[in-house]
């Protein structure tokens, strides 16, 4: 049996008037606003950075069986772009900035730029790469739980396109 108390019509609508300043932020947020806006900021910054690194790949794939690598190459640098942006829209409806400065980008970021000499080295740090993002980002989950449910469900749906690279990087691995 749920036990929890719903508010009232009445007091919602006052509530709702209190600090519009603070646009999708209100009263009843629990989590610790400035560790969550740094939590993103350093995943905006390994996305980026995953990004740049399989841009980097792509490009730079060569050999026999590079075609396949390449192309997942491809298509991760886009979702890892697409993960970046949705990364940066929650921190700014969390009232933060979104921190795009390549100053310092690799010491934000969770994940390495390892370019990488041949193929297999390149896979190899892709798959590093999102085994840390995995496990940092089910670490941001938990530590979330039901604080900022929003945020949490924009980890959790990042997390498993990152398992499918990783997946992906391990098959492709596997092949060399």
């Amino acid at each position: 049996m749920n036990t929890t108390q719903l508010t009232d019509v009445q007091t919602l609508r006052e509530r709702a008037r209190r600090h519009i300043e603070n646009g999708a932020v209100t009263e009843d947020y629990r989590a610790d606003r400035p560790t969550v806006l740094r939590l993103l900021n350093e995943a905006l910054a390994t996305e980026l950075v995953c990004y740049l690194r399989y841009k980097r790949h792509y490009f730079m794939a060569t050999g026999l069986k590079a075609s396949v690598a390449a192309d997942e190459f491809l298509e991760h640098a886009g979702q890892e772009l697409a993960h970046s942006d949705k990364i940066a829209e929650r921190i700014m409806q969390l009232g933060g900035e979104p921190d795009f400065s390549p100053n310092g980008l690799e010491q934000r970021s969770h994940a390495e730029y390892v370019a990488g000499e041949s193929l297999k080295d390149m896979v190899t740090e892709n798959l590093v790469a999102e085994r840390i993002a995995i496990e940092s980002y089910r670490e941001i989950v938990s530590y979330l739980g039901n604080d900022d449910p929003t945020t949490r469900r924009l980890f959790e749906e990042i997390l498993a396109e990152e398992e499918e690279h990783a997946d992906d990087m391990a098959d492709i691995l596997e092949d060399l």
